[in-house]
């Protein structure tokens, strides 16, 4: 664990928001290793915020003035992950980049998730861009966020197949759904288990089955 109290977590959200209720349910059955207190916001129409309302969790949605994320945008971030004790940010669906002074707040303490399995099909329309290309498998990968894009080190995958016959809204449902599951079980292992970087891959101390029990 990363305190000796319950960790507190923010999800950082831009549009649905369809992981961060399933991080809040996880959170609120006990299920997540920690407590989803804030939903942060860049976009003030996003359903996320119905969400959250929906949910009871508390969210912000400061002023971002550009599509490109600077400096300042991010001051009113931290400042509210810092006013309420924040341990671990959670990214979900959240489409801006976050500077070094961000991220070294939080160094190691901050997760996202990608809908293909990276390296595969980083950036931007990751499940049209695998649907494009004719891949048989894409999915969806967890992994810790550092400076360079959808190229932290990986926590945890999930496997999609691409069916004869699906259709980019059949892929998207499902890699969604394998998203709404891997994700609350990827935050509780990190935060439940020791765990250790080698190159670029997260290893857990806990054996597999070990943690699956835990």
């Amino acid at each position: 664990m990363l305190t000796s109290r319950p960790c507190r977590l923010a999800v950082l959200a831009s549009g649905q928001g369809g992981n961060f209720e399933s991080l809040t349910l996880a959170s609120q059955r006990g299920e997540l290793g920690g407590r989803v207190v804030l939903l942060v916001c860049d976009a003030p129409d996003a359903p996320a915020i119905l969400r959250a309302e929906r949910l009871g969790v508390e969210w912000v949605c400061p002023p971002v003035g550009h599509r490109r994320t600077r400096l300042e945008d991010e001051r009113p971030w931290l400042e509210a992950l810092r006013a309420r004790e924040i341990d671990v940010v959670l990214l979900a669906g959240f489409m801006r980049r976050l500077h070094e002074t961000f991220l070294a707040v939080f160094a190691d303490r901050i997760l996202n998730i990608h809908p293909s399995l990276l390296p595969a099909f980083p950036g931007l329309d990751a499940i049209r861009q695998a649907f494009e290309h004719g891949v048989r498998w894409t999915g969806c990968t967890v992994h810790l966020v550092d400076a360079d894009l959808d190229a932290g080190p990986i926590v945890a995958q999930q496997a999609v197949e691409i069916r004869d016959g699906d259709t980019l809204e059949t892929l998207e449902r499902r890699i969604h759904e394998a998203e709404h599951r891997l994700y609350p079980e990827a935050v509780h292992r990190f935060l439940a288990h020791p765990w250790h970087r080698e190159g670029r891959r997260v290893v857990f101390d806990v054996p597999d089955a070990e943690a699956a029990r835990g």
